[in-house]
């Protein structure tokens, strides 16, 4: 397996950090003020305090880099572990500091949330939040990026192409912090988030989806074009097969879906991205 030792490795040498996105509740969810998570096997539900699990690499490995994660799910579960967990511990053990996100939930039954009043916020929220830990997490606040499979590829392109200024007079100082990502890696997104304009400062960008997901190629070929169009740095892999939601690839019996990983790995090392700053 392609996967498996580098997350057996990683698991004997540290345990994430959690931490609530809102130290004093999300806004908008003080009616759901103490409900506990549903997770079972793969999934998450009944997110209302949003959260971050940090997994620090082995300081040997350490490149200062740093990459949230938001795992998809249709905006209705998160796909947890296999989008969350599983690519921050193969993140980590190539010493990129990896953040898995647990963000609200619009399209849950019952939720009142939406895209623009719970995503976007949330996930603006965990990349600010990320940069106000920087120092003590030994990350480059220029080098900090945002992943997205599916759904979470959405929020990624929620937050990708505006300015995500910070608010300089904010009493919270979180919120002084930009919300915009260096970079992003988007893995078969959706189609929310992303302007019909996309500015010339766009994070440089690597997208991957397989020629087989009907439903979320637009998206990648959308975003495609758009980078084309302004001439930002953009790579693209378009597997022949795999369909959709193939997470990181280890349970796939294909070759080229079980590998997509090492493409990744390629273009962090490629960009500079992953490797160490003097």
């Amino acid at each position: 397996m392609f996967l498996t030792p580098l997350i057996a490795a990683f698991a004997m040498q540290s345990q994430p950090i959690r931490m609530s996105l809102w130290a004093n509740g999300a806004p908008g969810s003080e009616a759901h003020k103490g409900e506990a998570e549903q997770a079972k096997d793969w999934w998450v539900k009944n997110i209302h305090d949003p959260s971050i699990n940090v997994y620090l690499p082995p300081k040997d490995k350490a490149t200062g880099a740093a990459i949230l994660i938001f795992p998809g799910g249709g905006h209705n579960q998160l796909v947890y572990p296999p989008e969350g967990s599983e690519p921050a511990q193969f993140l980590a053990n190539q010493g990129i500091v990896a953040i898995a996100v647990k963000y609200r939930l619009f399209r849950e039954p019952g939720s009142t949330y939406t895209f623009e009043n719970a995503t976007v916020p949330d996930s603006y929220r965990a990349m600010r939040l990320v940069r106000a830990h920087a120092a003590e997490w030994g990350i480059d606040p220029k080098r900090v990026g945002a992943m997205g499979f599916s759904a979470g590829g959405e929020n990624v392109s929620g937050i990708a192409f505006g300015p995500g200024t910070g608010d300089p007079n904010a009493s919270d100082p979180v919120e002084k912090e930009s919300g915009k990502p260096n970079f992003i890696i988007e893995i078969y997104p959706g189609p929310l988030g992303i302007p019909a304009d996309i500015g010339k400062d766009a994070p440089p960008a690597f997208f991957l989806i397989s020629n087989d997901d009907d439903g979320h190629m637009g998206a990648v070929l959308d975003l495609m074009n758009k980078y084309r169009k302004i001439k930002a740095p953009m790579e693209a892999h378009i597997l022949q097969l795999g369909g959709h939601g193939f997470n990181m690839g280890n349970r796939s019996k294909l070759e080229s879906v079980k590998t997509w990983p090492k493409r990744l790995t390629d273009w962090l090392a490629d960009t500079g991205i992953s490797v160490p700053k003097s």
